[in-house]
């Protein structure tokens, strides 16, 4: 199994019978080869992170899972979804995924109402994946170290819009996974972050910094 970074939020896990896509936005890698999808993960309906998971979903076949509402929204495009809420196990032939608690808004490009925000654990070939969608730092965090136990945790490091370096250590403190990876930083002026402090603070608390560049892979 491989963890990819494409760019601001948006990741692919490769599994032995495909890919999935988690938020989808691709300005960073627009040449991006989304063959073999088989599912999409969209933590809201926010553009950065809906992307191109109707047009993805369209091309491949792939199941959109989101929560029910943005899953309604996705299905306008006459796509397969998948309508879910907070806090139940949803099973797949490679695993299984829960949504779990984001503090952000969640709408479409049109203003359409697109449910809570969310984010994604995985749980996949015995490891464990969390993908914190757009968040603040919030209490809810530490229910995933004492009951989901992650491996991995993917955090929003780029302030503004979703927690800021500093909040974002704290968050990964509250977690507990060993490898922390950053996200939603650098795309705009507003979210450009100190990446190698956050480095530097991750190291200081015990835990392993994994910052990935565009396009780059990691084994799990």
């Amino acid at each position: 199994m491989k963890l990819k970074y494409l760019g601001h939020s948006a990741f692919e896990i490769e599994h032995k019978n495909g890919k999935i896509l988690i938020d989808p936005f691709l300005v960073k890698c627009p040449d991006y080869d989304y063959s073999n999808t088989t599912d999409i993960f969209v933590t809201h309906g926010h553009g950065d992170h809906l992307g191109k998971a109707p047009k993805i979903a369209i091309e491949t076949g792939a199941l959109i899972t989101a929560v029910f509402e943005l899953a309604k929204y996705c299905a306008k495009y006459g796509v397969s979804v998948n309508g879910i809420s907070l806090g139940g196990w949803v099973k797949y032939d490679w695993g299984s995924a829960i949504a779990l608690p984001a503090f952000h808004s969640s709408s479409a490009d049109d203003g359409t109402y697109t449910g809570c925000p969310v984010g994604f654990l995985f749980d996949i070939d015995g490891k464990r994946i969390f993908h914190a969608g757009d968040t603040c730092l919030n209490s809810e965090m530490k229910v995933l170290k004492e009951i989901y136990k992650p491996d991995i945790a993917v955090l929003p490091v780029g302030g503004h819009f979703t927690m800021d370096v500093e909040s974002a250590v704290i968050a990964a403190q509250w977690i507990g996974a060993e490898t922390i990876i950053p996200m939603h930083y650098n795309t705009f002026p507003q979210i450009n972050a100190d990446i190698e402090k956050f480095k530097e603070c991750i190291l200081k608390q015990g835990q392993k910094p994994l910052v990935l560049k565009i396009e780059e892979s990691v084994e799990l």
